[in-house]
C-alpha cells in the first residue's frame, strides 16, 4: 500500500505516507530480485477462482491510494520498466492538482499503461458514520460514475482510512464489488473473505531489507477483524 511517492514536505500531517522516488525504485527492485511480479487485483482474483495464470514467480498487488499525481509522474516509469502494472485505489472527487491529485488525463495514462482502475468512493470519507442514502452514493453511485467516465470495471473498493463495518461490507456487496481491502496488514489469500483482504502499508523510510522482511512475517498474521473503525 503506497500513498505518495515524494519527499515529505515541511509540515506534512502524515509524513510517513511519503516514499521517495529512489525509495520506491530501491523496493521494486528488491521485489524482482526476490522473485516477486506485480499484478493486478482483477488478474488475482482469477487465478483463485478458476486458476487462471499469473506468470512465473510470487505475485504481489501493489496498490496505490487517493489519486496523488506523484502515482503517475514517479512510481509509473519505475513500473513499466520493469513491465509492472499498479492498483491505483482513486477517490472520485480527486485531490486538485494544486494538491498533487491526478488529472483525468493522467488517470487515462496509467490505465493505457495496463494499470486497474478501483476506488475509495467518492470523498474519502468515514463511511461507518455515514447514513443509508450517503453511503451508497459513496460505494455504488460512485462505483457507476467511474465506469461511465473510464469505461472500466472498478471491481475492487478500497476503504477509506481503512474504516469499515458491516453496513459498509453490505454496500459494498450490494454494490457489486467483488471484494475489497482493507490497511490490516497480514497475506491475502483465497481462503480470506474477499471483503476484508489484508494489506501492508510501506511508510518512508522503509529499506528493501525491511520491505522484504514484511511481507514474509506478514504470512502469520490473524485474520482481519469483523469491523475496523480506527486504531
Amino acid at each position: 500500500m503506497y500513498h505518495v511517492i515524494a519527499p515529505p514536505p515541511a509540515g506534512a500531517p502524515f509524513p510517513g505516507l511519503y516514499v521517495t522516488p529512489s525509495e520506491f525504485a530501491e523496493q521494486m527492485r528488491a521485489l524482482k530480485s526476490a522473485g516477486w511480479h506485480a499484478v493486478t487485483m482483477d488478474q488475482l482474483h482469477a487465478y483463485w477462482q478458476r486458476g487462471a495464470p499469473l506468470g512465473a514467480g510470487k505475485p504481489i498487488v501493489l496498490t496505490f491510494d487517493n489519486g496523488y499525481r506523484s502515482q503517475y509522474t514517479q512510481a509509473l516509469p519505475v513500473l513499466r520498466q520493469l513491465g509492472w502494472v499498479g492498483d491505483e485505489n482513486i477517490q472520485l472527487s480527486g485531490l486538485p492538482p494544486s494538491q498533487g491529485g491526478l488529472s483525468p488525463q493522467q488517470v487515462r495514462g496509467l490505465i493505457a499503461a495496463g494499470w486497474e482502475l478501483d476506488t475509495q468512493g467518492y470523498s474519502h470519507a468515514n463511511l461507518p458514520s455515514l447514513r443509508a442514502e450517503e453511503l451508497h452514493y459513496q460505494v455504488a453511485v460512485t462505483r457507476t460514475m467511474l465506469q461511465q467516465r473510464y469505461g472500466v470495471p472498478v471491481n475492487w473498493f478500497c476503504y477509506p482510512s481503512g474504516h469499515y463495518d458491516a453496513s459498509v461490507i453490505a454496500a459494498v456487496k450490494a454494490a457489486g464489488y467483488v471484494g475489497s481491502t482493507t490497511v490490516i496488514p497480514g497475506w491475502a489469500s483465497p481462503a480470506e473473505d474477499r471483503y476484508r483482504l489484508h494489506r501492508l502499508r510501506v511508510l518512508g523510510g522503509t529499506s528493501p531489507e525491511a520491505l522484504l522482511s514484511q511481507i514474509a512475517a506478514s504470512r502469520s498474521a490473524a485474520p482481519a477483524p469483523s469491523e475496523y473503525v480506527g486504531a
